[in-house]
């Protein structure tokens, strides 16, 4: 929202400083985001005098000026062709930089005469394009600055608006405001009705089916005849300019100018183009105007539309149309003052991909008491700028009455912010911002302002009162201390994405935040690509279906980095993945790729050996370092062959602590995946499901106790020969569990096939680690031990111990 400093003090009577008035703006919410002076800009030029133009010698285009200035009388050379006696214009002395031909100034000779300066147009000072000659002011003294003679001393200051302080879309409540907050008086600016000389010519209606009357409550009109309609004056003109907008001529000018004055948008028809009664109804199939903007929009049952007997006029509450616009030609002007429901506004509005001025204000609502007083503000300009007979002011339905009155207990802005102020005070804030108030207190019953459909209860009169005498006056108060812990705050799925991205970053993966939508291809290629999670707006053609997982996302951008590049690159990311559109299908999930040589040990060539490149076992230790950091013990995990249709059918896992449990997949993606991403394998990745992993049963913040044994470990090798299918997992847990007890660890060293082992056969070499801790072990109890290992992995695998 932009004013000018003179603007605002039409409505507001203040001897407050610039500065005053825009620290006050902020401090009481309407944030001041630029003051724009251009009297800065043009500080260099003055007002001078030509007091004699003389022909050039030696060139018919040119004239010799003798020119009156601060610093006495100056010789210039002038081009142009309304250089004469008498002409007070504007000057640049030698040394000044001219903006609009980017040039610092010099004495020069031109045409072997001296010039002294320059006389300026106003494209050379980047007030517009004109350039058909010098710029000639109407008066102006001989030294004065230039932007006061020109009219362009007024600061212009932008301020935010929040969507629910539409009251300040016009300087007048911007004013009320800083009345409120002592900085001057709210001067009486009462709209006077115009008296009608004839009557309405032009029938207002409104023709809503029953139920769908508020797409237009009220809509007002009124018929002003024998307008000339010209050019503004320059008044109008200048402050239009100042903030932005195009003077186009009085009649659309006056509308614009009671737009941001009031924030009453407003329309004018030429009454002569008009066919018939004028009408606010909804639109129908098929119909369609020419927009004021050059464009033809298409209308439907859900807008609200202007329209006279034969045709559509414009969107109600958003644009008008060009046929039935005002033109210099126009002779009698129609002016419509309605109001439209903001929801129908803002829906019709960004269907058709209009934003303009008017809309931007009914759908944040205007004030719907000034309906007949913003027509009759427009009539009596109207009147004194171009107009001649004004009609009477037909009005058709009834403006909404908010009717919004309740108690409010002064005592309520204590408890609410601490600030500690007299009744008397909080009374007079709210009335200088328009509440009125009845009863002695502290207990009144309030009436909200028409202009205010934000204010709906005693917490917002709070809020306005603590606005007004500025948030700053809160005293900052320290909670009370606790006599006691504080809870957690943190639930248990928040401390695991934390604690799954700092194992995961240590392990040497670069995080990624990837889209959580993607093409349905490539959707369909890890599961997805469902109906039911295609949506229906994406923001384009790729992106159409939301992700199954994280792992299409970190598998696409490890190959744009290699197309890069950069090849042997490790990523991760934690985030929300959907098997469907119900709650309970939204998952959180940590997964992670490693690509090309990228293993935990580094990436890319050594001289020391050849590059590894990554497999499933890479995978497989980033999914349970990070299961470990969550306290699930790797023997206590089922690692079972097999995984979902994206990874490879014979390098790949699943990590569950039972049939139904499954906490992660890991393995290497299957080569007819990675062809169809167009990436290069081999690609190792996995993805552990967080709100799949159990919460421990015992929680505890204190580290458990240290189990340190000052007795030396026994290390005892078992070689099996098994069925080729059994897998290890099997034979070190019936390993591990044969003598909980004695056995710390078991592990595998080697795996055999070949001469000497049967055909379907291979063989296991395991280590077992026996671990004493009340006394050393004895032969005998070692052999026991070992009788008991052998016995659980032949029970378990139907193997036998080789020779």
């Amino acid at each position: 929202m932009k004013f000018t400093l003179s603007w605002l003090k039409q409505h507001l009577e203040t001897d407050a400083t610039l500065d005053e008035i825009t620290a006050t703006l902020t401090r009481i919410g309407l944030e001041v985001e630029e003051v724009i002076d251009p009297a800065a800009s043009l500080a260099p030029f003055t007002v001078a005098e030509v007091l004699e133009a003389q022909q050039h010698p030696d060139a018919d285009r040119l004239r010799v000026c003798k020119v009156k200035t601060k610093d006495g009388v100056v010789q210039v050379v002038c081009g142009a062709p309304n250089a004469k006696k008498g002409l007070i214009g504007v000057f640049a002395a030698p040394g000044t930089y001219i903006p609009g031909i980017d040039l610092t100034l010099k004495p020069a000779k031109i045409r072997g005469v001296e010039s002294q300066g320059m006389l300026l147009s106003e494209r050379e000072l980047q007030l517009s394009d004109e350039h058909e000659g010098i710029i000639e002011l109407e008066k102006g003294k001989v030294g004065e600055a230039a932007a006061r003679a020109l009219g362009l001393d007024d600061p212009v200051i932008d301020i935010a608006i929040t969507p629910n302080r539409p009251d300040c879309l016009g300087v007048r409540g911007v004013a009320r405001d800083l009345a409120a907050a002592g900085l001057g008086k709210l001067k009486d600016d009462t709209v006077k009705p115009v008296e009608g000389r004839f009557a309405n010519p032009v029938p207002v209606k409104l023709e809503f089916a029953k139920g769908k009357e508020s797409a237009c409550p009220a809509f007002a009109g009124r018929t002003v005849k024998g307008v000339k309609n010209g050019p503004s004056p320059a008044w109008l003109q200048q402050r239009l300019k100042a903030i932005g907008l195009r003077p186009i001529n009085a009649l659309v000018d006056i509308t614009n100018y009671i737009s941001y004055d009031r924030g009453r948008p407003l329309h004018v028809y030429d009454t002569d183009k008009l066919t018939g009664a004028i009408r606010a109804r909804l639109g129908r199939k098929g119909e369609s105007f020419l927009a004021l903007d050059g464009k033809t929009y298409e209308v439907d049952e859900t807008m609200c539309v202007i329209a006279d007997d034969a045709k559509v006029l414009g969107l109600g509450g958003i644009m008008g149309g060009e046929e039935t616009g005002c033109t210099e030609a126009t002779k009698n002007v129609f002016i419509e003052s309605a109001y439209f429901d903001p929801v129908r506004t803002a829906q019709t509005g960004r269907r058709n991909a209009i934003l303009s001025d008017a809309r931007y204000r009914f759908e944040r609502g205007v004030d719907p008491a000034f309906v007949v007083p913003g027509i009759e503000m427009a009539t009596r300009l109207v009147l004194d700028l171009c107009g001649d007979e004004p009609g009477t002011v037909e009005v058709a339905g009834k403006p909404p009455e908010g009717d919004r009155i309740f108690s409010f207990n002064a005592a309520e802005v204590k408890r609410l912010t601490g600030l500690e102020l007299a009744q008397s005070e909080i009374k007079a804030i709210l009335a200088g911002l328009g509440f009125w108030l009845s009863g002695r207190g502290p207990e009144f019953k309030v009436s909200v302002p028409s202009w205010r459909p934000d204010v709906s209860g005693p917490a917002d009169l709070v809020e306005e009162v603590t606005r007004i005498v500025g948030v700053d006056s809160v005293k900052p108060v320290p909670m009370p201390g606790l006599d006691r812990v504080a809870v957690p705050v943190m639930t248990t799925r928040q401390k695991r994405v934390r604690l799954a991205r700092r194992v995961l970053a240590g392990r040497g993966l670069v995080e990624a935040i990837t889209w959580s939508f993607l093409p349905r291809a490539q959707a369909g290629l890890f599961g997805g690509g469902q109906v039911a999670l295609e949506l229906a707006n994406p923001i384009s053609a790729d992106m159409s279906s939301m992700r199954p997982g994280l792992l299409p996302g970190l598998a696409t951008a490890a190959k744009r980095n290699a197309d890069r590049g950069f090849a042997d690159v490790a990523l991760f990311e934690v985030g929300q993945a959907y098997r469907g559109d119900a709650p309970e299908d939204q998952y959180v999930a940590a997964s992670g790729v490693r690509a090309g040589a990228a293993g935990l040990s580094g990436a890319g060539r050594h001289w020391s050996a050849p590059a590894q490149a990554v497999d499933v076992y890479d995978a497989k230790a980033d999914a349970l370092a990070v299961l470990a950091a969550f306290g699930f013990e790797e023997t206590k995990l089922q690692v079972v062959q097999g995984g979902p249709d994206w990874f490879h059918p014979g390098k790949c896992g699943t990590l569950q602590l039972g049939p139904k449990a499954v906490l992660a997949h890991f393995g290497e993606l299957h080569p007819a995946t990675l062809k169809a991403l167009d990436a290069d394998g081999p690609m190792a990745a996995f993805e552990i499901y967080l709100d799949a992993v159990p919460a421990p049963r015992k929680a505890s913040r204190s580290r458990p106790a240290l189990e340190a044994a000052d007795l030396q470990a026994v290390r005892r090798d078992f070689a099996f020969l098994l069925d080729a299918s059994v897998p290890a997992g099997d034979v070190l847990r019936a390993a591990r569990g044969a003598d909980k007890a004695l056995i710390a660890d078991a592990t595998v060293f080697d795996v055999f096939t070949g001469k000497g082992v049967p055909e379907g056969k291979k063989s296991l070499a395991i280590e077992v680690t026996l671990q004493p801790r009340d006394a050393t072990l004895t032969d005998a109890e070692i052999e026991a031990v070992a009788a008991k290992v052998v016995a659980a992995v032949v029970k378990a695998t139907k193997g036998e111990l080789r020779g």
